[in-house]
């Protein structure tokens, strides 16, 4: 008895966590245009508060130097990113500082580095 109920909590605890780990909310995306060396993803206080983001590209090569994350209240931080995203690449997991917090937008910094000319889709991802 003592048994399966340790093995139900420790069940309980593992499945929480993994979901835990897969519950990422997308929060935008952009094609990146190859004239522009910065883009805007506009996010605002109606997706709520985060904790975590990650940024995932497809369908074509950038160079993410930094991105800077625009609170609600008016303040912004800068985050280096200095990632060469290959075709189907993904970020590392970026904590952003304090507590949860709203984000009004985020703007990404980068250069391309396409020889095949299809343009990549840049999209961010937060988690609660």
């Amino acid at each position: 008895m003592k048994g399966t109920f340790l093995m139900t909590l420790f069940s309980l605890f593992v499945f929480t966590g993994m979901s835990q780990a897969v519950n990422w909310e997308k929060l935008g995306s952009r094609v990146v245009d190859y004239r522009v060396e910065r883009d805007v993803i506009p996010v605002g206080a109606q997706e709520g508060s985060f904790t975590k983001l990650k940024v995932a590209v497809k369908g074509g090569a950038i160079n993410m130097h930094k991105m800077i994350v625009t609170y609600s209240n008016g303040t912004s931080e800068t985050i280096a990113l200095r990632h060469n995203f290959g075709p189907n690449g993904d970020s590392r997991i970026i904590d952003i500082a304090g507590a949860k917090r709203f984000i009004q937008k985020i703007t990404f910094f980068y250069d391309t580095k396409n020889l095949a000319h299809s343009k990549a889709v840049v999209s961010v991802y937060g988690r609660h």
